[in-house]
């Protein structure tokens, strides 16, 4: 059963100890919850919520209905007026068709710009005008424990939102595709099936992450895309359709360099990418790259992040042999790597 509040005090209870409409709705809400507020009035008429029916392969029962539609259903957010949405992969990966609905109650046909299933982004277009806007943050000034907000679509609900904080940095996610998507961002604030795609922002309104992921057994444990990934990712296929891309076969992670090394080395840099994992047979691995090493440098540059490790494995690198230099048991090593094509 459901109890209501009763519009009355209780009995005893003196009527000027309740709040009256004297008081403001700041003075009403603490500092996190106007923060809230706050961010979900600016960024709420961003958020899009998607539709999608996808092609069902030949041979196969077509999948089970959802939300009581036949269809899938996801986020997405608005980055320019003039109708690029950012959404995941797997929500429009396939899609026949897509649906866009936006806060104030329009709807319009949406189609597939670029899709890249590699970090699960992809960028769709609506023809439409007068649209809010939302834009990115910058991921690599993140700290654990501040606020993160995220607002989506979880199981056909529009437009809710829920908060927390930013639980863990540096994470890593391994998509459909089997390749993993370094820098991610893990985040308490709840996410369910039909966050997909949407934002995860700051106290100042900016996308910090596109939320992707759920570990569906556990409590509080969501995962997000980082914007700066995300930015450059999105503006490739803008531009271009698709994110064509060398790549080294491994898992990795950014960490701060100790001090010792620092001085020792004389780098240039105080940031490096540290191996997790390396692909049988990969080009890493045929290069002798090793979990544990740290890379410090790429083609003469000094390279301190995830973030710039992708940014310089662009196409150009593809079926090149390029110089990498790593920290290996507290000496610098110099490695000859030959970029795949992802």
């Amino acid at each position: 059963m459901y109890q209501f509040l009763a519009s009355e005090g209780a009995a005893g209870e003196s009527r000027s100890s309740r709040p009256t409409s004297s008081f403001s709705d700041a003075q009403l809400l603490d500092a996190y919850s106007q923060t809230v507020v706050d961010v979900t009035e600016r960024v709420s008429a961003a958020v899009v919520h998607l539709k999608v029916q996808k092609q069902t392969p030949a041979g196969r029962r077509p999948a089970p209905p959802r939300n009581g539609q036949g269809e899938g259903s996801g986020s997405g957010f608005v980055i320019s007026s003039d109708g690029y949405v950012v959404t995941n992969s797997h929500v429009v990966n396939g899609a026949e068709r897509i649906e866009a609905s936006l806060p104030d109650g329009r709807s319009f046909q949406a189609r597939i710009v670029g899709d890249d299933p590699a970090t699960d982004l992809a960028v769709v277009k609506i023809d439409a005008d007068n649209l809010a806007t939302v834009g990115f943050g910058a991921s690599d000034r993140l700290k654990v424990g501040q606020i993160a907000i995220a607002i989506g679509n979880p199981y056909g609900f529009q437009y809710s939102v829920t908060a927390g904080v930013v639980s863990a940095l540096g994470r890593t996610l391994r998509t459909q595709t089997g390749r993993l998507i370094d820098d991610v961002i893990q985040t308490d604030a709840a996410l369910n099936p039909g966050n997909s795609g949407g934002p995860l922002v700051n106290s100042f309104g900016e996308v910090i992450g596109v939320n992707t992921a759920v570990i569906l057994p556990a409590q509080g444990i969501c995962f997000a895309v980082a914007s700066n990934l995300a930015e450059f990712v999105v503006g490739k296929l803008i531009l271009e359709g698709r994110v064509r891309r060398g790549y080294l076969g491994i898992g990795a992670q950014t960490v701060p360099l100790p001090p010792k090394w620092l001085n020792a080395l004389q780098l240039q840099t105080t940031g490096g990418i540290q191996v997790q994992s390396v692909e049988p047979d990969g080009p890493a691995g045929n290069s002798g790259l090793r979990a544990g090493d740290v890379i410090v440098q790429f083609e003469g540059r000094p390279i301190d992040s995830i973030d710039a490790l992708h940014k310089a494995l662009d196409e150009r690198t593809i079926g090149r042999t390029l110089r990498i230099w790593v920290i290996r048991d507290g000496a610098l090593k110099s490695l000859d790597v030959t970029p795949g094509a992802l």
